[in-house]
């Protein structure tokens, strides 16, 4: 049995990257998830956005082993196997480079809550992590890097699921969501997210957003009796 339409999918979320110029060259990868087989899919390592096709998609286990693909995956291939392994519920990572979310992990910086637009998203800050230490580094990088994600959710008791964006610092952003395509629509959220925090910033320097509005906004879209949408 093949996995055709899960290369499908890690393949249309892949091209939502340079679509939304959230990275450029080979930088960033998306990955889709199917639980069921405990598998996914994700972009080759190294190939250029407009060389991509369904087939250049490799699929991985949750073991590493490469079970479908001709090439090799992307050198961030262990950060998504750590989080899909310890993120359950999720669908799809998405990595970036993109300028602005780049520019808040490289400033080691969480993202505080400014306005509503991050409400809808998160009622919370948009964590950053610490930097990984040398030792892990000469470990295993990118395997090391997941787990440095999945430690500081577990430090800050933060739900995966209700904030599914991270800084990871000196590195920049990865996302997450129920699919590959959600993980790249909060990759498009996050780069936004960040830049209107960047130019807050430069008018307010102790700009802050009222808990009880947080609250609202979140709750409208995600609480029990939430009400945004069809």
């Amino acid at each position: 049995m093949g996995y055709r339409s899960l290369r499908e999918e890690a393949f249309a979320a892949n091209m939502e990257i340079p679509k939304n110029r959230l990275a450029v060259y080979t930088w960033g990868n998306v990955s889709a998830f199917d639980s069921s087989r405990a598998v996914f899919a994700i972009k080759p390592s190294g190939v250029a956005y407009d060389e991509l096709s369904e087939d250049a998609m490799v699929v991985v286990d949750l073991e590493g082993t490469i079970v479908e693909g001709k090439l090799k995956p992307s050198s961030d291939t262990e950060t998504h196997r750590v989080l899909y392994r310890n993120f359950t519920g999720i669908g799809g990572v998405t990595h970036t480079h993109s300028p602005y979310a780049s520019a808040w992990a490289q400033a080691c910086k969480a993202v505080p809550v400014f306005g509503t637009t991050h409400a809808d998203y998160g009622a919370e800050e948009i964590p950053c992590t610490a930097y990984l230490s040398e030792a892990a580094m000469k470990h295993n990088y990118e395997k090391e890097t997941g787990n440095l994600i999945v430690e500081t959710f577990d430090r800050q008791k933060k739900n995966p699921l209700h904030m599914t964006m991270v800084l990871v610092a000196g590195h920049g952003p990865f996302t997450w969501g129920e699919s590959a395509a959600r993980s790249v629509h909060c990759a498009v959220v996050l780069e936004e997210i960040c830049k209107m925090g960047q130019l807050t910033l430069s008018l307010k320097s102790d700009a802050a957003l009222p808990d009880y509005l947080i609250r609202k906004h979140w709750e409208r879209k995600h609480g029990p009796n939430a009400y945004y949408g069809q």
